[in-house]
């Protein structure tokens, strides 16, 4: 994994704004509707391509494919995985039920046809890896457009998503017990990380359960409840990257990406110990956003292992104020302070900017709008700290 040894160098979380003729697309495939697979492919490709040279243009230096192909961050894994079928019924947000007025303006349009991911289906047998297809094939057009463009990205990645994510939102209804139904994720999702990296990307992997689901699936349970199913997931991931490098690897944790009150998320002192904990090179979070902006100064107080680097959130990716480069840059100075070594500090995002197909809080010009702002806050950020 590169670090930034001459310059502060800029990423983003994953996902990246979908063709709405694509987004529809998944939606019905969501549903249980046909569609051409033919169309879907060349669609697919279409988008990846335009996500490749966007990026190039805004200037990203570790770039991915905007997860083009996938119909959310993590529900994908139905198509690839034994064991998921009916229906699960999320519990609500925390922040949700304290402000009904917010709930009401937030429902989509009657006629919006998106990715529910509070309804995903759930696990109603034994889960197993058992179609590599859809993973090669989106290693495969992501190298040959790479290949093809030569955008010259410093480095690339692919997503994956963590057990826990997929064990909140994916409801059990088959392993006795939580921890016996996290096990068993891991142990698929070995097969999806160690292809990614033997692939040659960076693996990050997705995991806003190690903070969301305090507000969530935990929302009405002892703080030590939750801090218990952190340290669950962090095994199973532990478990999963068994035999990978941890220079190959980030973990991105968030709280949720929606625009909401977020009064009662978790705060990140609480977890942040138990994140070091993932045998991982980078650890990438929320900082960007008016709830955690001021979460910097954790890592004064909680310094990251000396070979982990933290990918810092500078850029909100849930509202369309474009961030102006000078407050981009003294978000990147304050984390490289508090970390300690600027070389150790990477720019990112928040979140991802279509996480869900459909799902696009900020409008397709803007995003691109906004990783110029990160670019161009970064080049501030780096003749401040490296000269």
């Amino acid at each position: 994994m590169r670090l930034s040894e001459r310059r502060i160098l800029t990423t983003h979380a994953g996902s990246l704004p979908r063709p709405s003729a694509l987004a529809e697309t998944f939606g019905r495939m969501s549903r249980g509707i046909a569609v051409d697979a033919a169309g879907l492919e060349r669609a697919i490709g279409d988008a990846t391509r335009r996500t490749i040279e966007m990026q190039r243009g805004c200037g990203v230096d570790v770039a991915n494919n905007g997860e083009q192909g996938r119909e959310s961050f993590f529900t994908h894994v139905r198509h690839r995985m034994s064991g998921f079928g009916g229906r699960s019924d999320r519990p609500v947000f925390a922040d949700f039920a304290a402000y009904p007025t917010y709930v009401a303006r937030m429902r989509p349009a009657r006629d919006a046809v998106q990715v529910d991911l509070l309804h995903a289906p759930k696990a109603i047998g034994a889960v197993h890896y058992v179609d590599r297809a859809p993973l090669d094939r989106e290693c495969d057009e992501f190298a040959r457009l790479l290949d093809e463009l030569k955008p010259g990205f410093v480095e690339t990645f692919l997503t994956a998503p963590s057990p826990g994510i997929i064990a909140a939102a994916m409801l059990n209804e088959h392993y006795p017990s939580i921890a016996e139904y996290v096990a068993a994720l891991g142990e698929a999702l070995r097969v999806e990380y160690r292809t990614i990296v033997e692939r040659g990307f960076i693996l990050q992997i997705d995991a806003p359960d190690l903070a969301m689901e305090r507000h969530v699936s935990y929302a009405n349970r002892p703080l030590e409840d939750f801090l218990n199913f952190v340290d669950l997931v962090i095994d199973a991931i532990n478990h999963a990257l068994a035999g990978i490098a941890p220079d190959r690897v980030r973990l991105h944790v968030c709280w949720g990406n929606y625009e909401g009150p977020h009064t009662h998320d978790v705060p990140l002192d609480a977890i942040l110990p138990r994140l070091y904990r993932a045998r991982v090179g980078a650890l990438m979070v929320a900082l960007g956003n008016p709830r955690h902006e001021h979460e910097y100064a954790c890592f004064e107080r909680h310094r990251p292992p000396r070979a982990m680097a933290i990918v810092a959130g500078v850029i909100d990716t849930t509202t369309n104020y474009v961030e102006h480069p000078e407050a981009v840059a003294d978000r990147i100075v304050r984390v490289a302070r508090a970390v300690g070594d600027p070389r150790r500090v990477l720019a990112g995002t928040d979140c991802g900017f279509e996480t869900t197909a459909g799902l696009a809080p900020v409008a397709d010009e803007i995003v691109w709008e906004k990783l110029r702002a990160l670019r161009d806050g970064a080049a501030i950020a780096s003749r401040r700290l490296l000269g």
